[in-house]
């Protein structure tokens, strides 16, 4: 018996060996090809401009200038995808769209992709036929009201009229709280938050419930800010970012990396005003990053590979789009908090380019 358990083990030394032998001697795995241009990459590059469904009443995040072009956080994802893709910010063609709309034209090819204060769920990320790019804005829904009411808590709206957007994650999210705590209260939608705040103007509504950010938006752009209270609670999370049709697996890879991208630019310190100042750097990271010294991360996304120069350069990194659409020199005077970057204590956190 010893024989032959010792026959065994010889035989199975000799068997790893020579796997192993081969395994010296095999070629290395041949990289995976390029991607292939997906559908809606494709369909950018022979218009030659990108169509991106936008928000059109929300300042700071998505709406017309004095000049009719559009401006704002949400806005400046939709140029710095343009920049990657076509090398130019500008080639961006921009379809207001509402809460309602946005899985509608989305599924029908209408839109490129929509980059308009969304919050990623469940059942979106199931149902819609989109693919959720990473977040860009981390939010939470408050709840706005008249300073001269008194009310400063949210049992003080029991009995009241709550209004919203229609289509929105606010309805449930609003719902969900009062009857929690058991308090009664009459909802009140409308198709896009002019209407709502129409309606609260006109004292139809003891409230309005959006996302902190839209609240702070249109409290900054009223007749007289000091009239209205954003009350001290948060009701829900809202994960905000742009989304792309699930169909096309490609672009939204190009949607993703190019967030991420301007979340590694702050990183690194690099900004639309010292990009040149990096190009000779020699640290690996920035020079994956840039494309530069050969390196080819932008073809594995069918880009070229300093494409983050052209998004970088014309658009800025994350610092920049939120300092100059709602940071501390805006009217809406937002600080990053939770928005801050992971080494700052916040939750923006960019996958390594590597």
């Amino acid at each position: 018996m010893k024989r032959i358990v010792s026959a065994l083990g010889v035989a199975a030394i000799l068997s790893l060996s020579a796997t192993a032998v081969m395994a010296q001697d095999a070629p290395t795995a041949t990289p995976l090809p390029n991607p292939v241009v997906g559908e809606v990459t494709q369909r950018i590059l022979d218009r030659g401009s990108l169509i991106c469904g936008v928000n059109q009443a929300l300042p700071g995040f998505g709406a017309p200038n004095d000049a009719g072009e559009f401006v704002g956080f949400d806005v400046d994802f939709c140029r710095a995808v343009a920049a990657a893709i076509l090398g130019d910010a500008s080639a961006v063609t921009f379809r207001p769209i509402t809460a309602a709309e946005r899985q509608p034209v989305l599924a029908s090819g209408e839109v490129d992709m929509i980059a308009r204060n969304t919050t990623a769920t469940l059942t979106r990320d199931t149902l819609w036929g989109a693919t959720f790019a990473p977040t860009t804005f981390y939010d939470g829904q408050g709840i706005m009201v008249f300073t001269e009411s008194g009310i400063t808590e949210i049992e003080g709206l029991e009995g009241g009229t709550i209004c919203t957007n229609a289509g929105t994650t606010t309805e449930q999210n609003i719902t969900d709280a009062m009857s929690s705590r058991g308090l009664d209260f009459e909802l009140q939608t409308f198709q896009d938050f002019d209407g709502v705040m129409a309606a609260f103007f006109e004292d139809r509504c003891d409230a309005v419930t959006s996302d902190v950010s839209g609240l702070a938006s249109r409290r900054a752009v009223s007749p007289d800010p000091g009239a209205l209270q954003i009350l001290d609670i948060v009701i829900s999370k809202e994960p905000l970012g742009p989304l792309s049709p699930e169909s096309d697996t490609q672009f939204a890879d190009v949607v993703r990396w190019v967030i991420f991208g301007v979340i590694e630019a702050e990183e690194y310190g690099i900004t639309s005003e010292n990009l040149g100042d990096f190009l000779a750097s020699e640290n690996p990271g920035v020079q994956r990053l840039l494309g530069l010294n050969n390196t080819t991360l932008g073809s594995t996304l069918n880009l070229p590979n300093d494409f983050m120069q052209a998004v970088i350069g014309q658009v800025g990194n994350y610092g920049e789009i939120f300092d100059r659409n709602l940071g501390p020199d805006t009217i809406f005077g937002l600080n990053r908090g939770v928005n801050a970057l992971w080494r700052d204590g916040g939750l923006q956190y960019a996958w390594p380019f590597r």
